[in-house]
């Protein structure tokens, strides 16, 4: 009797032993679910902050490429021809000895100031401004 008597208190002792076990196990995988929901929140979190800042830069990177197509689309003629828009330095040295900038460029100071240039030379300076855009 005293051999089943210490057998059963041996087993008491290690149900015991295994319960407390199993105890500690359930406790240390509630703490690890309860860690794994904290780092799926950061980990949302982190990626809606991201997701976020990418979708600002996509918009402020689609807003830059429209803004460069229309300044191209304004500097290139529709009908296909390319067209100057500054004049050559010999043209602009030109007025400016006449008294005419590029800036103060109007119908009527152009013709006063070409009246000293031979009617080849007037037609020269304005097919070179029509060219560059300058002159309607």
């Amino acid at each position: 009797m005293e051999i089943t008597m210490e057998t059963n208190s041996s087993l008491e002792t290690t149900v015991e032993r295994i319960a407390a076990a199993a105890s500690l196990l359930e406790q240390a995988m509630q703490r690890l679910s309860e860690r794994q929901q904290e780092s799926e929140l950061t980990i949302g979190r982190i990626s809606a902050t991201v997701e976020a800042a990418m979708e600002e830069r996509l918009q402020a990177a689609e807003a830059k490429i429209a803004q460069l197509e229309a300044g191209i689309a304004e500097t290139i003629p529709i009908d296909g021809q390319s067209r100057r828009k500054t004049l050559p330095a010999g043209m602009v040295s030109m007025l400016a000895k006449q008294g005419v900038t590029v800036e103060s460029l109007e119908a009527g100071a152009l013709d006063a100031a070409l009246t000293g240039l031979s009617l080849e030379q007037r037609i020269a300076v304005k097919s070179q401004l029509l060219r560059a855009g300058m002159l309607a």
